[in-house]
């Protein structure tokens, strides 16, 4: 395992402070390929059948195993499958050894399906964008699981890819309360090429664009838990040793790149108040990744923790 290529300092910040991990076009051609195979054809629309019907007919007909719940990752995809080579990738790999840490359980995975206009307009129904949502309501937790979207073939603007908000895994809400909340300052919306996958913090806010091509869009997800520590797990050999905390108004030009700056650049929608909280909890989660309790960046942490002796 040592030799799977592990995260950088500055890779793992940037997961701590915005939540997701980007790797564009990294599994093969023919691994997409035989992923789409496997799920097989979709059928065309047919007037007055409901689209719910149709769903559920390609995930009974889909090449996809059913796995229960805290089955070990590596025993979850039969050997040989796209999803298990797809896993197997020693980029994929390292990515989740550094996230998640070493034999993660699988939690469960879904085939998403974005059918275009087509479909809706042959059974009757409305083309809408699904809701924004937080897959675990409430998650108290410090440690997190881990949810990796793939996408098989490319994803254009039109095909509605999935859009998240970035820097909102840390912000703890009930799932139901983000229906309302359609468009945030600073999401994104995943358009990429095939064999494109998102790593994303199990508390980022998300949601399935609506699909205005002529094309169905396909997405399949995979949610993992950690079964055993998730500290310093990447690669802890390109973290910086911190000469003290750095000046908290700097006037001399750009910050220096580090683990600070990137912890401490605000997301768009981060507010003059509260958002000053996301930045203290980004200082916590860096603290659990890194096993380091006196961690802190611009002194956010130590200035709330001081107390004065008698």
């Amino acid at each position: 395992m040592s030799d799977l290529p592990l995260l950088d300092a500055h890779d793992m910040a940037r997961f701590a402070a915005r939540g997701f991990l980007r790797m564009d076009a990294v599994v093969p051609d023919e691994i997409n390929a035989q992923f789409l195979a496997e799920v097989g054809e979709i059928a065309q629309p047919q007037p007055g059948r409901k689209l719910r019907a149709a769903y559920g007919q390609l995930l009974a007909q889909a090449g996809i195993p059913e796995v229960g719940a805290g089955t070990p990752l590596a025993r979850t995809y039969p050997q040989g499958s796209a999803l298990a080579r797809l896993l197997e990738l020693p980029v994929v790999a390292g990515a989740i050894r550094s996230l998640v840490g070493e034999d993660p359980t699988f939690d469960h995975h879904f085939l998403h399906v974005t059918f275009p206009p087509a479909y809706h307009e042959a059974g009757g129904g409305e083309n809408v964008s699904q809701h924004t949502h937080q897959d675990s309501t409430i998650d108290p937790r410090q440690a997190f699981d881990v949810q990796i979207m793939y996408y098989p073939h490319a994803v254009t603007r039109e095909m509605g890819g999935t859009r998240f908000v970035p820097g909102t895994h840390l912000r703890k809400v009930s799932e139901a309360a983000l229906g309302r909340y359609q468009n945030i300052r600073g999401q994104q919306h995943m358009v990429c090429e095939a064999g494109t996958l998102l790593f994303l913090h199990s508390g980022v806010w998300h949601g399935g664009g609506v699909n205005l091509s002529d094309r169905t869009r396909t997405m399949f997800k995979i949610r993992m838990n950690p079964s055993r520590s998730q500290v310093r797990m990447f690669d802890v050999s390109t973290l910086e040793s911190p000469a003290g905390q750095r000046p908290i108004f700097y006037l001399k030009g750009p910050q220096p790149r580090s683990v600070e700056q990137i912890l401490m650049t605000p997301e768009p929608w981060f507010e003059d108040d509260t958002g000053r909280l996301e930045l203290l909890n980004r200082v916590k989660l860096w603290r659990y990744l890194t096993g380091d309790p006196s961690y802190d960046a611009d002194y956010w942490l130590t200035r709330v923790e001081n107390l004065a002796e008698a």
